[in-house]
């Protein structure tokens, strides 16, 4: 199999769909699309190991991101206080010469998410910048979880919180944190080697996008996979009418995978190297 090579490859346009799995994509994507379709290894198990290990160079892109790990911030990735703890020195603004923090305008409270809609919003507002720009990607949040259909999400509304929170924070300290941060990097890769060794732990986190009938009527695995696929179906609907305005060679991909109990994981984490998380699509499509 194939590295991903997603900078050294000859695109365009890049449609990234965070988290999503190379098998369940082959079996839907030409429903919607059509072209050729590889499967690659990413660079990376989750988000910020992939944009740590993917952009280290200085590169001119139009980068609108529905991800709030790759931002327009400058906070590192090791100094972030909320999400996966990491001791990634890497910020997208470093790297990037253009990131549009889709996560933050296109935000939708009721969904808990960035639907895939605001993608293509900002694209369009933001045209002059993707004219000057070697190239353009464009970062969806679907297939990750919440789940659209549910309208319930709950895990990115509490990132989206500390977000705020840690804004507000370096705005008043120009960058420290006090001692409730420094508190905060103390507790929480204690907290969090706790929950990724833990298999229950790591469900009971799925747990919060699910319904709990369908839990039990159906299990983790089943009711997870089929909320899923709808989510991808959902953001590749998107996909097909952004991709008609487009001129020239267009990629889709994904940053990593999703784990549904394979190997006892669940949903993605920090350097777990296993198939689920690291075979990701690479389609180009006609």
């Amino acid at each position: 199999m194939e590295d991903q090579h997603f900078l050294e490859s000859d695109w365009d346009y890049c449609l990234v769909l965070d988290a999503c799995r190379y098998d369940v994509f082959s079996e839907v994507y030409d429903d919607y699309l059509d072209g050729t379709l590889e499967k690659r290894w990413s660079t990376g198990s989750s988000t910020p190991e992939w944009a740590y290990r993917t952009f280290t160079d200085n590169h001119d892109l139009a980068y609108f991101s529905g991800n709030p790990f790759i931002n327009d911030l400058g906070i590192p990735l090791n100094e972030l206080k909320w999400g996966a703890s990491c001791d990634y020195e890497w910020s997208a603004s470093e790297h990037i010469s253009n990131v549009f923090d889709v996560w933050k305008t296109g935000w939708d409270d009721d969904l808990g998410t960035v639907p895939p809609e605001s993608l293509g919003e900002a694209f369009h507002e933001h045209r002059d910048a993707v004219e000057k720009a070697e190239r353009t990607v464009i970062h969806y949040m679907q297939p990750h979880a919440p789940y659209l259909s549910r309208g319930k999400g709950q895990k990115l509304k509490q990132i989206q919180k500390s977000i705020r929170k840690q804004e507000e924070a370096e705005k008043e300290t120009d960058g420290g944190g006090g001692a409730l941060s420094s508190l905060g990097d103390t507790i929480r890769p204690k907290v969090e080697n706790t929950l990724e060794g833990s298999e229950l732990a790591q469900k009971a986190g799925l747990w919060l996008e699910l319904d709990p009938a369908d839990l039990v009527k159906n299990g983790t695995r089943e009711t997870a996979m089929a909320l899923y696929e709808e989510n991808l179906r959902i953001a590749l609907e998107s996909v097909a009418d952004l991709i008609s305005e487009l001129d020239g060679t267009v990629i889709v991909t994904a940053d990593h995978g999703e784990a549904f109990g394979e190997e006892g994981v669940w949903e993605h984490h920090i350097e777990t190297h296993i198939p689920a998380l690291m075979e990701v699509p690479w389609l180009e499509v006609e």
